[in-house]
């Protein structure tokens, strides 16, 4: 019988406050094989991360420590191992995969050089040997144009693609187990169906286990062999997936699949109050971005055309999801409506008032989709929430504001006094929700605003957008990847890809009887029938002219797809 690769037993973790020490998880016990995949599924808070990043040395606070039980890795003891040892095995023979890659990469550093690192330091690569690995890793997870992709910093890449760069540094050195905390939130269907396909190729190609944190039970039926349910810092259920997904015995197991399901039907498209003045309307919108091609001598700009004549609009008191794959354009709208890029053409205009060139105007809060990098981490949790009232001069009795729309969001009111690095993931982004709705917005841009959250939370948080729009008539703009989430909350759905609108309607509509190809991917994927996607065309690039910027001047093709039969690169 093979001994298994990871065998934990009776873990726990402490964590000091200031009433003394609190258990954050208690008596862990399950082990992972060799090629098998573990799924530890369970509520925002119920001590998913905090037991897999201790169990490395990457616990998220200094407060933390392993108080009990033991962890062998390969057979080898990982609870009380030095740091310089656990250093040696991060990155190398295990891998990991953070649930916000923002903060997981860092801002100053090529993502080419950030993957090129591990190479050099765990596997005796030469830099030069490194980085053409990089690149190929890159192309591995799907990133277009990666040779030009893997000289940019993060900052320069969408949600998506981070998240995709964060997947490839881990699985550069090929580990022997790989701890993948929450590998596909950011992701639309159909890549995340090729990420998981990813990380089965690379379990039966080098025999790695994988560790793979998630609430999304569609991602549990995909990947995993194994289940381990926790709630409130204790595995309550575990067994094969079949059993725990088909034969539920815990309460928190029955809500977390039930929760996971498709919505009811779509709510309706609200009356219009004043046609002539929606509360966004968006006209003919053109945004592109320098590029540089050739060296020295031969030097030419050009420009990319992340969003290309786009035209739409949302009434007040409907929810219009926008939709698509990473990289196809929906966040640049959304930073247009903000004010905080110019548009090469086209007209964005609030409640009839054109949105100039400044970051503020209109009355438009934003709910971002990295909740981490989005909240100043020497801010208390009720700071946090009322800085846009502070900011607006209005200071009167913020602590008892916050609190109230902690109790909105589901957050309870101990939580005031945390620091953003105290809450879970789940309890974040609850919290930069709760942020955005203070201000009473007249727009409100969600960007992936329940990505992080588990099925129950999301639930919730869905809830309660419907509640908000129910009582106040409050019009939002989602930018989302999850159908699931676009057939419970939105009126109309919109869907992008490559800068341009293909299609748009009725969510019912839409989700019943796509008309576009790209549509019918999409829906097909996101009801787990994944089929290819049609790659007729590609991000426009124009070269600065006598033309306009909104005329085609030539298009490129980039790479749609990774053949993930095809044997892992390795550095030779």
């Amino acid at each position: 019988m093979t001994a298994p690769l990871l065998k934990v037993r009776g873990y726990t973790v402490d964590m000091l406050a200031r009433g003394g020490a609190r258990t954050l998880v208690q008596s862990l016990d399950f082990e992972v094989s060799p090629g098998e995949t573990l799924a530890i599924i369970g509520e925002s808070g119920s001590g998913k991360s905090v037991a897999t990043t201790a169990l490395v040395g990457l616990a998220p606070s200094a407060w933390m420590r392993v108080t009990a039980g033991s962890a062998l890795f390969e057979g080898r003891e990982l609870v009380g191992l030095a740091e310089n040892e656990l250093r040696r095995l991060r990155g190398n023979r295990i891998g990991m995969v953070f649930q916000e890659p923002m903060s997981a990469l860092n801002p100053m550093l090529p993502i080419g050089d950030q993957i090129a690192e591990t190479l050099v330091a765990h596997r005796g690569a030469t830099w030069r040997q490194a980085r053409a690995e990089a690149v190929r890793l890159l192309e591995l997870v799907r990133i277009p144009d990666a040779s030009r992709r893997a000289g940019q910093f993060p900052s320069a890449l969408s949600g998506g693609m981070r998240q995709r760069v964060v997947i490839a540094a881990a699985i550069a050195c090929r580990p022997s187990l790989l701890i993948a905390d929450e590998p596909t939130t950011a992701l639309d269907a159909t890549v995340q169906g090729e990420i998981l396909q990813l990380l089965a190729d690379l379990k039966a190609a080098v025999g790695c286990a994988i560790v793979l944190i998630t609430h999304d039970m569609t991602v549990v039926r995909q990947a995993a062999d194994h289940v381990a349910v926790m709630q409130q810092g204790r595995i309550v259920e575990r067994g094969p997936r079949a059993a725990i997904l088909d034969t539920p015995q815990t309460e928190v197991t029955r809500t977390l699949i039930a929760a996971s399901r498709p919505g009811a039907e779509p709510p309706e498209t609200p009356a219009v109050d004043n046609p002539e003045a929606p509360a966004l309307s968006i006209e003919n919108l053109v945004v592109s971005f320098a590029r540089q091609r050739g060296g020295k001598l031969l030097h030419r700009q050009q420009r990319l055309f992340a969003v290309d004549g786009v035209s739409l609009s949302i009434e007040r008191g409907e929810t219009l999801a926008l939709v698509g794959e990473s990289g196809s354009g929906k966040t640049t709208i959304a930073r247009a409506v903000l004010g905080l890029i110019s548009p090469d053409a086209g007209q964005v205009r609030v409640g009839g008032r054109p949105v100039a060139h400044r970051p503020g105007q209109g009355r438009v809060q934003f709910i971002f989709q990295d909740p981490q990098s989005s909240l100043d981490p020497r801010f208390r949790a009720w700071e946090s929430v009322t800085e846009p009232l502070r900011i607006q001069g209005d200071a009167s009795d913020l602590r008892e504001r916050a609190a109230a729309l902690f109790e909105q969001v589901g957050l309870d009111s101990s939580h005031l006094d945390r620091y953003t690095h105290e809450l879970s993931g789940g309890q974040r982004q609850r919290l930069g929700i709760a942020r955005a709705l203070c201000a009473q917005p007249d727009l409100v841009i969600a960007d992936e605003a329940v990505a992080a959250l588990d099925s129950s939370t999301k639930l919730q948080i869905l809830e309660l957008f419907l509640s908000l729009q129910a009582s106040t008539r409050l019009p939002m703009l989602f930018v989302t990847h999850d159908f699931a989430v676009v057939s419970r909350l939105a009126h109309r759905v919109a869907v992008m890809r490559f800068g341009q609108l293909l299609e748009i309607g009725p969510t019912a509509s839409v989700l019943r009887n796509p008309q576009h190809a790209y549509t019918q991917a999409l829906v097909s994927a996101a009801r787990g029938a994944h089929i290819a996607l049609p790659a007729s065309a590609g991000h426009r690039v124009g070269v600065p002219g006598s033309q306009p910027a909104g005329r085609t001047m030539c298009r490129i093709a980039l790479q749609h797809f990774v053949h993930v039969d095809d044997p892992m690169p390795s550095v030779a």
